[in-house]
């Protein structure tokens, strides 16, 4: 595994574990050069999945894709990283345990929207402007009315 601080190519794994649902093993490593530590993920690459786009195009799912849209709209707010890394652990889990190979963007982005509404209200109300494409401020207030008044119901 290469450092990603000086790229040297020998590291160190300190500690292995895999995490609570089992499916993914998490190493913590050191490099020998530089003496940094990083931590790697190791998973198993399953059934390929093929995101249905709005336009009918398909393409494979990239879970790096997922992760930088869901760190674009938490970007300095107080979601660390290791809940990015859950929710696109638990959203690629519910798109590989469906009977398709085949799921429409529209579904990630809910399983992504429901998710961040419970972590971040900001950032869910980030995410939500660029997935339902928000046109202009009010689709932003119409929005920020309806989470308003689930916030409300739940208190």
């Amino acid at each position: 595994m290469q450092c990603p601080y000086c790229h040297n190519e020998n590291t160190n794994v300190l500690e292995s574990r895999i995490t609570d649902e089992g499916g993914v093993m998490r190493r913590r490593r050191e490099c020998s050069k530089c003496g940094k530590r990083f931590t790697t993920y190791e998973r198993a690459e399953g059934v390929d999945i093929k995101v249905v786009k709005k336009s009918g195009k398909k393409e494979d799912f990239d879970r790096e894709k997922l992760r930088r849209g869901i760190m674009k709209a938490t970007w300095k707010r107080p979601v660390s990283m290791e809940q990015i890394e859950e929710m696109v652990d638990e959203v690629e889990r519910i798109l590989r345990r469906k009977t398709t190979t085949e799921v429409r963007s529209w579904e990630i982005g809910n399983l992504v929207i429901n998710r961040l509404k419970k972590i971040d209200p900001l950032a869910y109300l980030l995410f939500a402007s660029v997935y339902r494409e928000f046109q202009s401020l009010n689709d932003f207030s119409d929005e920020l009315t309806k989470l308003k008044e689930v916030q409300n119901e739940t208190n």
